[in-house]
């Protein structure tokens, strides 16, 4: 028997684990729900049942068979929310490829890191889309390839890269167009579709997606099909999904929230994927919600924000939501409010997982209280095993701080060709350490009160980031605020602050102390106070407190305590 007042959670489910490859899910929903409504994408002229839509993954499939592409080798994805990236999927799954999924944020050298890093023998890449000209980046990057033989690139910087498959137009030299690829399958191709379908093992590889690299380069997270299948199943089905509903889907399919979430909750429980359009716009997600009778929406608070604070907001009719996702980052009480009355969707959830872990590992109940839903991530996953320890490994009561690991079906393989790394993060014992410090209390619902990585020891004494910025937030003139350490002589790490303020108001750094000043602990009050326009961020919106640290503590001419 387990220690009830410890820190460790299982989650317990009457419901087995998929033994299934995505294939074969693919496979078991065309005879489940063919007739049924499968993915739709308005602004793409899209609407097929999940008949029609195996038969182009089917062709798509057999088309990279075709084209030389063998089991195991790499196909990168480099485009934002368009039917051709589901298919690209789905069909590297069915002819045992691994999809590399690239974000379409990344510049020249982000690009060709990833590719290098894994080796990727192809990529299926956009043509453009606003700002961004992907055909563009990636002449730059292979010049050799205008000049070579279709599906045959000799490129110098990547030498493993044989293909450029390009979606959309105007055709560029040297690629394969995306529509081409269907049609290069013969018979020899579809009877080895089949003889791969029955020898694929669902613990086989299937995508690579990049962390952000919050601390130096990204890496290459490795996941299998079990891994995701069945994170996607068991995400869909604690919103009680069925073939009933539609999932509107404007967070990018790049990431686990849209191709996990999304797209696989989709498929192992025969929900409609909808897709609003190819980056996130708040009046075409409102727009496909009500044109398309959505009964799920996904989104971070930012996006359910600019949907609510959209001037034609109360035009749309939006009675068809029930449930849906926020994740990413904590939910406001008062936005959380609005999405359940205003937005009909009283029964959104909460989830919070990392790419690590497939991702979700811990999600609250539709029927849970409001105040659970935003001050909690909720409970433990089905299958799914946690628990908080010190830093010296031992897992602590309920309530206390520590590190959240978790272990199960949904720990990644590792990082891709990254042994050393993978060993920091998963021990010995199949525990994926996450850098996250949480709580779990009595009822096993889960807080995330910070990272590890931002822990601040001055003079001995822990000290909690997110503690003291939850309580600046407070502040009628702080707009935004980053609490992290810096090196002091004396105490090892003391405290820095960088605000920004809200538009129109000042601040000085003595208003913020005394702000601070019998309201929170004299150590926890920052020494350094600098006001700043801006926070260094990832290419996803995550912040990098060790680039700030680094830029304070050389402009200060900062340094530790020496140390024995």
């Amino acid at each position: 028997m387990t220690d009830k007042s410890d820190s460790y959670v299982c989650g317990i489910s009457d419901t087995p684990l998929l033994g299934d490859t995505i294939g074969r899910s693919l496979d078991h929903a065309v005879r489940r729900w063919g007739k049924r409504e499968a993915l739709v994408s308005p602004s793409h002229g899209v609407r097929w049942t999940w008949a029609e839509f195996a038969e182009r993954v089917e062709a798509l499939a057999a088309g990279f068979l075709a084209l030389g592409l063998v089991r195991g080798e790499r196909i990168g994805i480099w485009s934002l929310n368009r039917p051709e990236w589901t298919l690209t999927q789905f069909a590297a799954a069915k002819a045992g490829l691994i999809l590399v999924t690239i974000n379409p944020a990344y510049r020249l050298s982000e690009l060709e890191f990833a590719l290098k890093k894994v080796g990727c023998a192809a990529i299926v890449t956009a043509t453009s889309f606003k700002t961004s000209q992907y055909m563009e980046m990636l002449n730059t990057l292979l010049p050799e390839l205008a000049g070579s033989t279709p599906g045959k690139l000799q490129a110098a910087r990547l030498p493993e890269l044989r293909m450029v498959i390009q979606i959309g137009g105007p055709a560029a030299p040297g690629t394969i167009p995306f529509e081409n690829v269907a049609h290069m399958g013969a018979s020899q191709h579809r009877e080895q579709l089949a003889a791969l379908g029955a020898a694929l093992q669902f613990d086989d590889p299937v995508n690579i997606q990049f962390t952000s690299g919050t601390t130096g380069s990204p890496k290459g997270v490795t996941l299998t099909h079990h891994n995701i299948l069945n994170n996607g199943y068991f995400t869909g089905r604690a919103m009680r999904l069925t073939e009933a509903d539609r999932i509107c889907i404007p967070v990018p399919l790049y990431h686990c929230f849209g191709m996990v979430m999304g797209n696989l909750a989709s498929v192992t429980l025969g929900t409609t994927m909808v897709y609003p359009g190819e980056g996130f716009d708040p009046l075409a997600t409102l727009r496909a919600i009500e044109q398309e009778k959505c009964t799920a929406l996904y989104g971070v608070p930012t996006m359910f924000i600019a949907e609510l604070d959209h001037p034609e907001f109360r035009n749309f009719n939006l009675t068809s939501l029930r449930t849906g996702i926020m994740a990413g980052a904590p939910c406001p009480i008062e936005v959380m409010k609005r999405v359940n009355t205003e937005m009909n969707m009283g029964e959104v959830t909460i989830a919070y997982g990392m790419t690590e872990t497939s991702p979700v590992s811990f999600q609250s109940a539709t029927d849970d209280p409001l105040e659970r839903r935003v001050s909690t991530v909720g409970r433990i996953h089905p299958h799914v095993e946690v628990k908080v320890v010190d830093l010296e490994g031992r897992i602590v009561k309920r309530g206390e701080r520590g590190e959240l690991c978790t272990r199960g079906y949904s720990v990644m393989l590792g990082y891709w060709e990254e042994k050393e790394k993978t060993g920091d993060v998963l021990d010995a014992n199949g525990w994926m350490h996450t850098g996250d410090l949480a709580t779990i209390d009595d009822a096993g619902y889960c807080n995330i009160v910070g990272r590890i990585k931002d822990l601040v020891i001055r003079g001995g004494e822990n000290l909690y980031p997110r503690e003291i910025e939850e309580f600046l937030y407070r502040h009628p003139k702080i707009q935004d605020v980053q609490i992290f350490g810096v090196a002091d002589t004396r105490y090892g790490e003391e405290l820095c602050a960088w605000i920004r303020v809200k538009p129109g108001e000042t601040l000085t750094a003595e208003e913020v102390r005394a702000f601070c000043d019998g309201q929170i602990a004299h150590n926890k009050i920052p020494r350094y106070v600098e006001f700043v326009d801006e926070f260094p961020m990832t290419v996803t919106g995550k912040i990098q407190k060790f680039v700030m640290r680094d830029a304070v503590e050389q402009r200060l001419g900062l340094k530790a305590a020496k140390t024995a």
